[in-house]
């Protein structure tokens, strides 16, 4: 199976059925259950059900709990996938921690996979998640949905954001809710027959029009059922389900059905909305440009050459008193204006070639003057001399990653955020991922160092691929399941496998990846072009919370749209190539 607690105890699951209230009300609820070990029972029983043959089969996680115990999952892994007509069917189990729930859940999935008339199999496809809160509500406060911020580092709650966003994405037609209790009851919370679900209760909010999904409301059922009624509960629900799709998965499906030229114009217009000599908005002009040209669109390079005149006009000087690598990755941006007509090209290849200097000055090879250490420097401390094309920068460039894969590469290839930071950060291992494929676009096929580069690269990609979620998304940390879904290293990784697909050092199989990517992506990415979970600015920290607690941005976003944008220009050549 694919699940991140291998070492978890397997037991039959009839014996889970007969024991699953005694086993979870004790590893549950202890506060051992802190460590992978305390979720073996429930992990076990998810395994268990997974292997029964058809969806869902993939043991995922939705969150974590402030106590870093994962908020499991069972996923059918095609939630954006527009091509299957299926309805879609979630359950969420759990949410006040009783584990009698959970059963509950788990007994209504197993049920569908095994005993539900076939017309029912083909009609739905269902993911669950049975124990939304492990280990009780520690806070004292109920969980109340919706939740408006502290995504995803709320300092009491952070698990009810983790539900929130996880069932949203999931695009349900159909959320049941699901409590323990005496007898067999449903409640809709939606529609003419709404039957006073309580306000503040996961179903109530997303029944709701004006839910803050920022996607629309969904047909939910509040059910309440004894701990062994699963499969009553979940006949009661496919017996008074609605067969209609969602006003929920609706907007989804129109997000996904852009094509990747409507998606980088949207971006190009929107982004960067605060200019400044950093990568962020170079990153968004340096596509902007390409965009601009292929649709020999003079607004679009007049809105790029606009933001950027004050640093050619000399009004702005590039660089403060300190000089980053974030900085220097900015002057990308002069490189693309040498010889943009009707510009100053001199001061712009001035300008360029001080950054690529700046970003190749060593105290030792393979040792940068202002590198900080992080992988960030895969991508920021080379882009300037790979934009430039210039030999010397590319030299140290490469002395850079390989120095850097020798410190950070662990052994499935992830990068660790630093040496002192053992941890996998998301956009961490994106920049690794662009800033390895832009040195090798621009690395001669005879250079002496190609083949150390592109073998780092392709072991790191094969790592990322074997972490990728359920739907098609990349986490904010890399291979920690229940750490959010993240949608810059989402970008950055698309363009890397797509780019490597279409120039060759990729095989085929990483194709259905990225398209699967492609369609995650979209769904991430409002009309308007704001954007759904972009991780705040990161630096490296000691410990996993650390990187868990970091905020994630949801709506206008320079750094996830300058990303996007390049991950949408990247998709396009891989289609037109095809």
């Amino acid at each position: 199976m694919n699940h991140p607690y291998r070492n978890a105890r397997r037991v039959p699951f009839a014996g889970i059925t007969a024991g699953l209230v005694l086993g979870l009300a004790g590893a549950v609820q202890a506060h051992a259950q802190s460590s992978p070990a305390g979720t073996a029972e429930l992990a076990a029983a998810l395994d268990t059900v997974a292997a029964v043959g058809g969806e869902p089969r993939i043991v995922s996680g939705a969150g974590m709990t402030r106590d870093d115990v994962p908020l499991l999952t069972l996923e059918n892994g095609v939630p954006f996938d527009t091509s299957r007509p299926e309805r879609r069917l979630v359950l969420v189990g759990g949410l006040d921690g009783d584990p009698d729930a959970a059963r509950i859940v788990l007994d209504a999935v197993r049920w569908f996979k095994t005993a539900a008339p076939e017309a029912e199999r083909a009609r739905w496809l269902v993911s669950a998640l049975p124990l939304a809160l492990p280990g009780g509500n520690t806070t004292g406060q109920p969980a109340a949905f919706p939740p408006v911020d502290g995504f995803f580092d709320h300092p009491e709650q952070p698990e009810s954001r983790y539900v929130w966003r996880w069932v949203a994405y999931q695009a349900p037609d159909l959320v049941v809710e699901v409590r323990a209790g005496n007898e067999l009851s449903l409640r809709a919370g939606s529609g003419p027959e709404a039957e006073g679900v309580p306000a503040g209760s996961l179903a109530a909010a997303l029944a709701h029009p004006a839910n803050h999904t920022g996607l629309g409301p969904v047909d939910t059922l509040l059910a309440t059922a004894g701990a062994r009624d699963g499969a009553a509960v979940m006949r009661e629900v496919l017996a008074r389900a609605r067969d209609r799709q969602s006003a929920l998965r609706n907007v989804l499906n129109r997000r996904m059905a852009r094509d990747p030229l409507t998606v980088a114009r949207l971006m190009a217009r929107r982004y960067p909305g605060t200019p400044s000599i950093s990568y962020i908005p170079a990153l968004a002009w340096v596509h902007t440009l390409r965009v601009a040209e292929m649709d020999d669109d003079g607004s679009l390079r007049g809105k790029v050459l606009e933001e950027v005149r004050p640093w050619l006009s000399g009004d702005r000087p590039p660089f403060g008193n300190r000089i980053s690598f974030a900085a220097l990755a900015g002057t990308m941006i002069f490189s693309q204006l040498v010889g943009l007509p009707g510009e100053d090209g001199e001061t712009a290849a001035r300008l360029a070639a001080e950054g690529v200097a700046l970003a190749a000055a060593e105290t030792a090879p393979g040792m940068p003057e202002r590198a900080s250490g992080w992988s960030d420097d895969f991508f920021l401390g080379t882009i300037a001399a790979v934009r430039a094309g210039d030999p010397e920068g590319l030299a140290a460039a490469v002395r850079l990653v390989t120095t850097a894969a020798a410190r950070l590469q662990q052994s499935n290839g992830l990068f660790h955020h630093d040496a002192a930071a053992p941890t996998a950060w998301g956009r961490g291992n994106g920049f690794g991922a662009l800033g390895l494929a832009e040195l090798l676009t621009a690395l001669p096929a005879d250079h002496p160092e190609r083949a150390a580069v592109l073998d780092v690269h392709r072991r790191h990609l094969a790592g990322m691929r074997a972490q990728q979620a359920p739907d098609g998304m990349w986490r904010q940390i890399v291979d920690v399941p229940g750490s959010y879904r993240e949608t810059s290293v989402t970008a950055m990784t698309l363009t890397a496998m797509a780019r490597g697909i279409r120039l060759g050092w990729l095989d085929d199989s990483y194709r259905p990846v990225v398209d699967r990517t492609w369609r995650a992506l979209l769904a991430h990415v409002a009309a308007d072009g704001a954007l759904v979970d972009v991780c705040f600015s990161t630096g490296a920290g000691p410990t996993r919370r650390h990187y868990l607690d970091r905020p994630a941005v949801n709506g206008a976003d320079d750094r996830g749209g300058a990303m996007v944008l390049g991950a949408a220009l990247e998709y396009y050549d891989l289609l037109r190539a095809d």
